[in-house]
């Protein structure tokens, strides 16, 4: 079996377990996520100018699937920051501790997205390797591949983070418990 089958079937198994941790949730960690995903929004909008500014600008217009690219990375690293958070309850599971595989994921499809989204010959990264004409001949085709990348990373990032706090959850009250006894 390879990497990738293990890694899918792995993904499968955990999708339920995602969802049941963000059943778990409290008001804390929905206001995280709202907060995280408006500033994601707001930084990747200005920065790529999907938002018009007066700050940036952009040389080609943005192409369709930029829009719901965007809105998807934004509420996904939104969600992601606020499975950071602990839960304010004590009788909520705990939080796992962050895997670096997860932070790594993360933080690939959040600069992946950027890179997909954002205007192929403003990239200064682009445009030095490649210059102008190569930008748009081989950086613009790609871009629609580097965002299905960052949103599988993000995905696979927030599902395995969020699963994490169901299978490594233990209960408030145990929690404090060996607090006591510990100290």
């Amino acid at each position: 079996m390879s990497r990738t089958q293990r890694l899918l079937i792995d993904f499968r198994r955990r999708l339920p377990l995602a969802g049941a941790a963000l059943r778990w949730w409290g008001s804390r960690q929905w206001a995280v996520a709202v907060a995280s995903a408006l500033a994601m929004a707001l930084l990747l909008g200005f920065a790529t100018v999907l938002i018009p500014n007066d700050v940036f600008s952009r040389d080609i217009p943005p192409v369709p699937w930029n829009y719901p690219v965007w809105l998807a990375t934004s509420v996904l690293t939104g969600l992601l920051a606020a499975s950071y958070i602990r839960p304010a309850a004590p009788a909520t599971p705990g939080t796992a501790e962050p895997t670096d595989r997860t932070s790594r994921w993360g933080m690939a499809g959040g600069l992946l997205a950027w890179f997909a989204i954002g205007c192929p010959v403003c990239n200064k990264i682009a445009l030095l390797a490649l210059g102008y004409s190569g930008a748009m001949t081989y950086f613009a085709p790609l871009q629609p591949w580097l965002a299905a990348l960052a949103m599988v990373l993000t995905v696979l990032a927030l599902v395995f983070r969020l699963s994490g706090q169901q299978q490594c959850a233990i209960p408030g009250r145990q929690a404090a418990e060996r607090e006591r006894m510990d100290s």
